[in-house]
């Protein structure tokens, strides 16, 4: 208790950098993935994906992002085992985010696209066991979890699929792909504005004071999704195309109307992502500013300091410019061939998967949804159109990702006890 009482404020300054470490991390990881399809699928260049990244992450992490950091707050590790020892904890936390931060700038560096998520749980993870043991481990919530990393995949894969299939039958195996691109597209742009104004109704508007009722919410939603599908209509009828050229013409027409949509989910991506993955940094930090300020207390309903989410949405923007090209680089291009078709399909299954998530609290890993989207539109070309090898990569990143981050934090746990005193 003596050190929070002497040092509160010093270990509040160390909590919130390495908090910004950990949320440069994400940004240099995790934002590569809601834009390594538009990206890939030419429907973006690099620079442009960066800035609507910025924009569209912020603007998720600061107004929805309060949900998912409840869950990773106090759902992982029990806080009863530490109500004697409250500096054990706020060592955990910074070490926890520390770890965390280091794994993923390596795995950054290396083009590997592994769960920011799975990083920070597996340091919580490590810290406690040697904290207090393995009983402040809540093994129920870390098993959910896990099994939401093989569940989420297989649901937006799936997404993906029908989607991809659907936007197949209904154009591009068409005789007319012109026409009915027409058409269908303008539905595609609602169904993505549909899940872009539902988080954000759902999540966001709390925050800044805004409640809507469950009805109100899917009507405004609905509402949103009608408009964005009308302007998507004019927008596609005033481009210049002709409906008589040859069908490999008319392809790549509708290629470009679904470069459009890209650009569309791509922000739409960017916004759930910062909406469920800034909790991964400022969950953490959350619960040691808490202790802090109450004096080694550990209140059951934490208000969220106003500097926090900010904090947050701050690093993954800076993170992303400076280190999310290499990953980008190995979600657009490595995995599959992607057109703007394909890439669309791959992101409004991903976005619609990290909605549902958000919604229900479980922090999934944006990274695992992205990539069992882009392999549900793989397959649905067979299997051949698969990297295997770039695959194998991923998976063993995963995989290592717990170990790796319970190792770290438990050796940077014992540094910061022995600088302490503790």
């Amino acid at each position: 208790m003596d050190i929070i009482a002497s040092h509160g404020s010093m270990l509040v300054l160390i909590a919130a950098a390495v908090g910004f470490f950990m949320a440069y991390g994400i940004g240099a990881n995790d934002v590569a993935n809601a834009m390594g399809t538009s990206v890939g699928s030419k429907a973006l260049t690099i620079k442009q994906a960066i800035i609507i990244a910025m924009i569209f992450e912020f603007a998720g992490a600061y107004l929805a992002g309060g949900e998912v950091t409840s869950t990773i707050r106090k759902g992982i590790i029990d806080a009863a085992p530490f109500a004697d020892i409250p500096e054990l904890m706020v060592l955990g936390m910074i070490s926890a985010l520390f770890a965390a931060g280091t794994w993923l700038l390596l795995a950054s560096a290396l083009g590997w696209p592994v769960s920011t998520t799975h990083s920070i749980i597996g340091a919580i993870i490590g810290f406690a066991l040697v904290a207090v043991g393995s009983e402040a481990i809540q093994w129920g919530k870390v098993a959910g979890i896990v099994g939401s990393w093989i569940v989420t995949p297989a649901i937006s894969g799936f997404i993906a699929y029908l989607i991809f299939m659907s936007a197949q039958k209904l154009i591009f195996d068409t005789d007319k792909p012109l026409t009915n691109a027409k058409r269908f597209v303008p539905f595609y742009m609602g169904l993505a504005g549909f899940v872009m104004s539902l988080v954000t109704i759902k999540k966001g508007l709390k925050h800044i004071g805004i409640n809507l009722g469950t009805f109100e919410g899917y009507a405004l939603a609905i509402g949103i999704a009608v408009l964005i599908g009308l302007i998507g209509k004019v927008f596609i009828a005033r481009m210049k195309m002709d409906p008589n050229a040859d069908k490999q013409m008319q392809f790549n027409n509708v290629e470009k109307v679904f470069a459009v949509l890209m650009v569309l989910t791509a922000c739409c991506m960017a916004f759930a992502h910062g909406s469920n993955d800034v909790a991964n940094a400022i969950g953490p930090l959350a619960a040691v500013v808490n202790i802090v300020e109450n004096n080694g207390e550990m209140a059951k309903k934490a208000e969220l300091a106003w500097w926090i989410l900010p904090l947050g949405g701050l690093g993954i923007v800076v993170g992303l410019a400076v280190l999310g090209k290499k990953v980008i680089k190995t979600i657009g291009e490595g995995i599959t061939h992607l057109t703007p078709s394909r890439g669309f399909a791959a992101e409004l299954a991903a976005a619609s998967t990290v909605v549902i998530a958000s919604g229900t609290g479980l922090p999934i890993s944006t990274t695992q949804t992205l990539v069992g989207a882009v392999l549900g539109v793989g397959m649905a070309r067979g299997i051949a159109a698969l990297n295997m090898g770039v695959i194998r990569n991923i998976v063993v990143s995963w995989v290592i990702t717990l170990p790796v981050g319970a190792a770290l934090a438990i050796v940077i746990f014992y540094i910061l006890r022995s600088v302490f005193g503790v």
